[in-house]
């Protein structure tokens, strides 16, 4: 139980590391910030792991994570239409 919690947290922050990283308004609630953090790290430790990166997680980890959620953004920017203004 405690796993899924702590899931959820680190989802949370890494999307909102990820959203105020990239430039442009992303309108999402939390849940979608949460959902956003998981699937990015995921993505991030796929990279991790194909580039040899990232094995322990620690800070490298977060990293990878952050990064992947920032693909992630850009896909679901790309996928649903949305342009950035400015």
């Amino acid at each position: 139980m405690m796993s899924f919690i702590w899931m959820l947290i680190v989802g949370f922050v890494v999307g909102l590391i990820a959203r105020a990283i990239k430039p442009g308004a992303d309108s999402m609630g939390w849940i979608l910030t949460i959902v956003l953090g998981i699937v990015g790290a995921l993505v991030g430790g796929f990279i991790g792991s194909a580039l040899g990166l990232g094995k322990n997680g620690g800070f490298m980890g977060l990293v990878l994570s952050v990064i992947g959620a920032i693909i992630v953004l850009f896909v679901y920017e790309f996928a649903t239409g949305k342009r950035r203004i400015g």
